[in-house]
Order: C-alpha cells, then sequence, then structure tokens
C-alpha cells in the first residue's frame, strides 16, 4: 500500500503544492534528508548568492538527488520543511517546489528564518517512508 495523502474538510484544505497529511505505511524504511542548500556539489560554492529562484532550482536538484540516493522515489516523500530567509520569495519558492515535485504533495510547513547556513536565501529538508 502507497503512502495516503489525508484530507479532511474539518481543517482548513491545503492552499498549495502539499497535503493535509500523509499517512506512512510501516513497517517501511524511512529516510531523513538534512536540509539542503544551494552549494554546487562538485565546486561547493553558493550558486546565485542573491537570487532565491537559482537558489531553489539547485536545492531542489541535491534534495531529489540525496532521496535517489537513499534508494527512494519523489512519491515516497511523505514531509517537507522550508525555511526561507524572506516569506516575501514564498510564492517564487512555492512554484519551483511544486514544479520539481511534478504533482506529489507531502505534507509540508514553512516558516522564515533569521539567517541560514553561509546566509543562504532557503533551505529545504525532507522525509522519505517506502
Amino acid at each position: 500500500m502507497p503512502n495516503t495523502p489525508i484530507a479532511t474538510h474539518a481543517a482548513p484544505g491545503a492552499i498549495g503544492p502539499y497535503s493535509q497529511a500523509i499517512k506512512a505505511v510501516a513497517p517501511g524504511a524511512m529516510t531523513f534528508i538534512s536540509g539542503q542548500i544551494a552549494l554546487d556539489p562538485a565546486t561547493g560554492e553558493l550558486v546565485g548568492p542573491s537570487d532565491v529562484e537559482a537558489q531553489t532550482h539547485r536545492v531542489m536538484k541535491s534534495l531529489l538527488a540525496v532521496v535517489e540516493a537513499a534508494g527512494h522515489a519523489i512519491g515516497d516523500i511523505v514531509k517537507c520543511t522550508i525555511f526561507l530567509k524572506d516569506m516575501n520569495d514564498f510564492q517564487k519558492v512555492n512554484a519551483i517546489y511544486a514544479e520539481a515535485l511534478a504533482g506529489h504533495k507531502p505534507a509540508r510547513a514553512t516558516v522564515e528564518v533569521s539567517r541560514l547556513p553561509r546566509d543562504v536565501l532557503v533551505e529545504i529538508d525532507a522525509i522519505c517512508v517506502a
């Protein structure tokens, strides 16, 4: 049985590319993906130092690469957390996130933080269950 999105009219509906909740099937392999930031894996250099869109594209590429390396697929992602330096960037980040997940909508939280490693603009982590 695959992981199942949960939706109820007794709580506010999802207003973006995420689910109210994901019921993870157990027993299964759980993988906790550390927060990814916009570093080029070949050079270790920051991608797009002041460009949230360039950073988000790099973050999603890295996140999905780690998901795959762990033996998971996009559909195994059950929860993500997006950390933003500036909540005004939410719409841009949200659009790139949605495109990268190709219609998959894990549970998600998005928070604005005062500072991130290497002074990046966005960081995203994930939890996968197979």
